[in-house]
């Protein structure tokens, strides 16, 4: 009767043992979807959520904010129960047997401290893609004014070969007619050669830039047909005192600020563990030489004598510290932070602004007046090339500059979040 106990009591036992790897549910692919988009003209939020929901290192900062959501599952669950049989001298099948079942309990309030310790390193998970999706979004913000800026840098080149090519007939017609020397001619086809090879750069940079923007969708050949926007629409920059009051939900701060709490909530768990916990056990035992069953009561409390969990504690407790001193230093690095690239973008709209009303105007005026010249015979071709590289180095180093600004609002957008919604773009 025993024996066939022991038998029945290993089937449940191998049964117990086995149940959990039932539960456990197929592995998920983590393989992200590669988006091709679609060939038609781009819009900047249209990027922006591409890039969110298809964007590997986003997609894999939600991942870890699954996996957290595991320990705040695991915090919550009580310790298992202890299932004991014990069976003396075998050879005769078991003259005596006892089962008993141990229920394990919890003091100090650990299992409450366990979940929100785990809760908390959820938030700092959140936080952690929060602050990761914010520098995507300005990423690609920056990615696609560099490709807006591109394209006009291309047209620019187009512009410049149609100018040297109006040079170069111009020169060529002087020369038919005997005003000037066929040197002239060759100066200006020399000109035009080198506005091709400029051209040829301006192309090859708007196709790597096209490249870096659709690689923050996971997309390594571009399909749209261009970026559709105004890289000249430059926002105003805020003053530093909005910029300070805005730090407080700076996603680094906030990061910062649910690491302190969490390491808080681990030190209290600390102290918990410290307090020891108990099982109670009840159970029965048999005897062949004695008929019936005697009840067994168990009651079993470590002395907390040599581990009172003391050097668990003062780890936590010099984290905390740490996590205390990082806030402040996350602080002010934050701060000093955003001031500088404010007075970076500060810097980069008046570089624009004065490029702009100034800059271009006057070499767009001086090249055309040399133009004009040149046909007259008032001015040597030499002018005409000197103004004409003026105009576009002017345009390019306008274009440069635009790129410069939104690159740089981006990069403040990605520390306090963002400054403008993408319709005022």
């Amino acid at each position: 009767m025993v024996l066939g106990g022991l038998h029945g009591l290993k089937a449940w036992c191998a049964l117990v043992i086995a149940l959990p790897l039932l539960c456990i549910s197929a592995p998920i692919s983590a393989q992200v979807p590669t988006l091709v988009e679609r060939p038609e003209p781009l819009r900047l939020d249209q990027a922006i959520r591409y890039a969110i929901e298809y964007n590997p290192t986003l997609s894999a900062a939600r991942r870890e904010v699954m996996a957290t959501e595991g320990q705040v599952l695991q915090g919550s669950l009580r310790p298992n129960p202890d299932f004991i049989y014990q069976a003396d001298d075998v050879s005769r099948v078991g003259r005596t047997s006892t089962a008993e079942v141990g229920v394990p309990f919890e003091t100090g309030g650990k299992r409450e401290a366990r979940v929100r310790a785990a809760g908390l390193g959820r938030e700092v998970a959140l936080a952690d893609l929060g602050s990761a999706e914010l520098r995507l979004r300005s990423a690609v913000i920056a990615a696609f004014f560099d490709v807006l800026a591109a394209q006009e840098l291309r047209a620019t080149s187009e512009e410049s070969v149609r100018l040297a090519q109006r040079a170069t007939d111009i020169a060529a017609k002087r020369v038919a007619a005997g005003k000037i020397s066929p040197v002239e001619e060759t100066r200006a086809r020399v000109a035009e050669a080198g506005a091709r090879v400029a051209l040829n750069q301006s192309e090859s940079e708007l196709r790597n830039s096209r490249r870096r923007l659709a690689s923050l969708w996971g997309n390594t050949t571009p399909n749209f047909s261009e970026a559709s926007g105004d890289v000249e629409a430059l926002v105003e920059p805020p003053n530093a005192e909005a910029i300070l009051a805005r730090l407080s939900n700076a996603p680094q701060l906030r990061r910062a600020q649910r690491e302190l709490e969490r390491r808080k909530s681990l030190v209290t768990l600390e102290q918990a563990r410290s307090v020891p916990d108990f099982t109670v056990s009840v159970g029965v035992k048999r005897s062949l030489d004695m008929p019936g069953e005697q009840a067994l009561v168990a009651l079993k409390v470590p002395l907390p004598i040599f581990n009172r969990n003391q050097g668990n504690l003062q780890e936590a407790l010099r984290r905390e510290d740490k996590a205390a001193e990082e806030l402040q230093a996350t602080q002010t690095a934050l701060a000093a932070t955003a001031l500088q690239t404010l007075e970076n973008v500060s810097a980069r709209r008046r570089d624009a602004d004065l490029l702009r009303t100034e800059v271009v105007p006057g070499a767009r005026s001086t090249y055309e007046a040399a133009t004009i010249g040149f046909e007259n015979g008032k001015f040597s071709f030499l002018e005409v090339l000197d103004a004409q590289r003026t105009l576009i180095a002017a345009k390019s180093q306008y274009l440069i500059a635009l790129a410069n600004f939104h690159r740089a609002q981006a990069e403040l957008e990605s520390l306090i979040g963002e400054l403008t919604s993408d319709n005022e773009r």
